[in-house]
């Protein structure tokens, strides 16, 4: 194997590490608690090191990549462009705290084998999904993050469990289904569907049209369910019902930042938001995600349990993206494709306080929350962050992506967008100002429905992760004007994509 084939393959081993991680913590088992832990933080880590070293050869020009051919027109593809490393690094930055707070987390559960095992593949189905040079690779991978997050779903086993598990393989492997008849039938049509600025498929005689404006329909609704769009969103509040590490994946890393992500691909790089537009598919892609925004902050405002507010404000924020991506403007599209990070950042942050609030205290609902701020400070103070980052206060990141997003709205002639994003930051305030008036200054109970000791360890663990998650979130505000922030990459993208 030569050393130019180890260099320019770093996509693929950035997909191997996790999945050999995950074979390995298998064949580990339940006792072997101390090897599994070195091993899911030395791939995590491995992970990085990887995805750093292509971010330096991409700024510079670089090109990684690799090819596997399976049949005639049909090959296995994994790459690396300015996109696909804005997505893995928030990925594999983001699994690495998660690594860790689900050790503390899972302290004293059971099958921890088994959820690391899942886990670790979830991994590499999400870089598989960063890392995916065409539709066709894309669509395996995404096959795999739904086979490999269904047991961590169910993972507790309990009847409420199994049927959030069972809401999700149904959705799911429904949009999968439209996805794969969408994806033979541009195949048919156009032979390949490669991942190209401006899209592959836009050299398409426009006879083709009708077929190409069914074959976005299917694909986008195939996309819609994981991102949660309105009306293909109903599994995502009931898979609350999982573990906090996996809620946080759900939101922030994984399931619905696939779909959004591969919305992103759809639209830009094998329509292209010309064809796209022509089809009537970008304006149509506007519309649902505007409202979506609209819908899901709505519903959230009537959730009285944590988890499930949150899962309803991540059915209106994933929505940015889209709104972004249809558009179509360069300024909108910067706005759409830097939320992919600021919103994951932001989200994970508010859904580990939560597994903290629960597994310290045993508060899961908004009315437990009284006075919970001079209990646990440290981790009031990152939710906070989170939750005024989520309202769009500036400087924090959540203003950035508001700000790019309403001038893409009025550069893209399109003003009534920025009524629906004050409308959902006046909904989110409206939902999350009243949690922080009861952390902070609302009278502490006598006594916390269920107080649990943990070990420094375990308390170690579930506590640093929100901080530094909720610093992130901080520095992306303040620093976005840097080059390497995620503000300044993502204009590199846009800016190579030539809009």
């Amino acid at each position: 194997m030569s050393t130019s084939f180890l260099y320019t393959a770093m996509p693929l081993w950035a997909v191997l590490v996790s999945m050999l991680a995950g074979i390995v913590i298998f064949a580990l088992g339940e006792p072997r608690r101390t090897a599994r832990t070195v091993v899911n933080l030395a791939a995590a880590v491995v992970k990085l090191v990887l995805i750093a070293v292509m971010v330096d050869g991409v700024r510079s020009g670089g090109t990684f990549g690799f090819r596997l051919p399976l049949l005639p027109g049909l090959d296995l593809v994994l790459s690396a462009d300015a996109l696909s490393l804005l997505f893995m690094t928030l990925s594999a930055w983001l699994w690495l705290l998660t690594t860790i707070y689900a050790i503390g987390y899972l302290e004293h559960g059971r099958e921890r084998a088994r959820f690391f095992g899942f886990f670790s593949l979830c991994v590499a189905a999400t870089m598989g999904i960063a890392a995916a040079g065409n539709l066709f690779t894309f669509f395996v991978f995404y096959e795999l993050l739904t086979l490999a997050t269904w047991p961590l779903v169910a993972h507790r086993g309990t009847p409420d469990s199994l049927r959030g598990a069972r809401t999700y393989l149904v959705y799911t492997l429904g949009g999968s289904a439209l996805f794969l008849v969408g994806l033979v039938w541009l195949y048919g049509i156009a032979g390949s569907a490669e991942f190209v600025a401006g899209g592959s498929v836009a050299g398409l005689d426009p006879e083709r049209d009708a077929d190409l404006r069914w074959i976005f329909a299917l694909l986008v609704a195939g996309m819609g369910v994981k991102a949660a769009l309105v009306p293909l969103h109903g599994w995502l509040p009931k898979a609350m019902v999982a573990p906090a590490p996996v809620s946080a994946l759900l939101h922030a890393v994984a399931v619905v930042k696939a779909g959004a992500f591969g919305l992103v691909r759809v639209v830009e790089d094998v329509f292209g938001i010309e064809v796209a537009a022509r089809l009537g598919g970008a304006q149509a892609l506007t519309v649902l995600a505007a409202v979506t925004i609209v819908y899901g902050s709505t519903r959230a405002l009537f959730q009285s349990d944590i988890k499930r507010r949150l899962a309803w404000s991540t059915v209106s924020q994933v929505s940015y993206i889209a709104l972004g991506v249809g558009l179509g403007g360069p300024l909108a599209l910067v706005g759409g494709l830097v939320h992919l990070v600021h919103q994951g950042l932001m989200k994970i942050t508010l859904f580990f306080c939560a597994g903290v609030f629960a597994e310290r205290l045993g508060i899961h609902s908004v009315g437990e929350l009284d006075g919970v701020g001079r209990r646990l400070p440290w981790t009031s103070a990152a939710f906070t962050v989170g939750a005024l980052g989520m309202i769009g206060l500036p400087p924090l990141a959540g203003f950035v992506s508001k700000w790019y997003l309403g001038l893409g709205a009025l550069e893209a002639g399109q003003p009534w967008v920025v009524g629906v994003l004050v409308a959902s930051t006046l909904l989110n305030a409206a939902y999350f100002l009243p949690v922080l008036r009861r952390i902070w200054f609302a009278p502490a109970p006598e006594a916390w429905p269920h107080p649990q000791a943990l070990g420094r360890v375990a308390f170690a663990a579930l506590a640093v992760p929100p901080v530094l998650t909720a610093a992130t979130v901080i520095a992306t505000g303040v620093l976005a004007g840097l080059a390497l922030s995620p503000l300044g990459w993502v204009e590199l993208i846009v800016a190579r994509s030539g809009r």
